[in-house]
């Protein structure tokens, strides 16, 4: 099967189950969020020691599942770490780094990097969660299409780029990086991208939960969303190409690894929530 069929069948069954799955909300949504945080978590030091780095992988793993269950956790009204027990997981980590890798073994680096892992990967995932419980989203036909936008754009964004790119071809868009992109592929996954904003907010946001945003609103967050998701994208490559690696594994048939898939959701999901908070006005059913 080519790799293009094999994206198409994994697309055609994933889809539809993470749209249920935003539809469900609540502990099945924080559950599929905290195990996809922490395999690419997993997938993430897995680059970086293919890189020369010795991260503290496990821990860090753990804590990037750890986060979506405190957002969760937050959302029902019960306890969740404060600032000060975040920081004695900082100490923790130091405090490890001295006895396992020692002053020989980089400990500043191994911190850094095992930190940095935990906040791109379940750090910028639980905004998904976020997003499905918005402030301004009254409902769960209101949530689920809130926390489905970023994910709809930045769907749209990488379909634009595939059959622009493939159709026009051309100048490359940072060949350093990523080889196969053009610039022709990310202008048509923008323009798709706004297109789709501006209809998304008509015909989803304003009647299932009357939300919008003006037009030159919706033009602006379809911008700006899709270009943090193709920079997202650049971003993985970049950390694959010092890793000298493809993709950052083979779990997914077509698409590489879990880091592979939400590349550009690390992105978009964070930058959407900020976005909307500032865009989003309420309209009348």
């Amino acid at each position: 099967m080519s790799e293009f069929w094999k994206r198409l069948a994994f697309s055609v069954v994933g889809v539809p189950t993470v749209i249920w799955l935003m539809w469900l909300g609540g502990a099945p949504l924080a559950i599929f969020i905290s195990v996809a945080s922490a395999i690419a978590a997993y997938e993430f030091y897995r680059l970086a020691i293919g890189a020369g780095s010795v991260p503290l992988w496990g821990h860090g793993v753990i804590f990037s599942a750890a986060i979506p269950l405190f957002v969760y956790a937050r959302q029902l009204g019960l306890w969740v770490p404060n600032v000060g027990i975040v920081m004695l997981l900082i100490l923790e980590l130091l405090t490890v780094a001295l006895w396992v890798r020692g002053s020989q073994g980089k400990p500043l680096e191994v911190v850094g990097i095992t930190l940095l892992g935990v906040f791109y990967t379940g750090g910028m995932m639980s905004f998904a969660f976020a997003l499905r419980y918005h402030p301004y989203a009254i409902g769960t036909a209101a949530g689920t299409a809130l926390v489905a936008l970023p994910f709809v754009l930045t769907w749209g964004t990488d379909i634009g780029g595939y059959v622009f790119g493939r159709m026009i071809g051309g100048r490359k868009l940072m060949p350093a990086v990523s080889p196969g992109k053009t610039v022709a592929g990310a202008v048509g996954g923008l323009v798709l991208a706004v297109l789709i904003a501006v209809f998304y907010e008509r015909y989803t946001l304003r009647p299932q939960a009357q939300l919008g945003m003006l037009l030159q609103g919706a033009i602006l967050f379809g911008v700006l969303v899709s270009v943090a998701g193709q920079v997202g994208d650049l971003v993985e490559s970049m950390l694959k190409r010092e890793a000298g690696v493809k993709d950052s594994s083979h779990l997914i048939p077509g698409h590489g690894g879990m880091l592979d898939r939400i590349d550009s959701l690390l992105f978009t999901l964070p930058i959407s929530y900020v976005l909307l908070g500032w865009l989003l006005i309420p309209v009348p059913r």
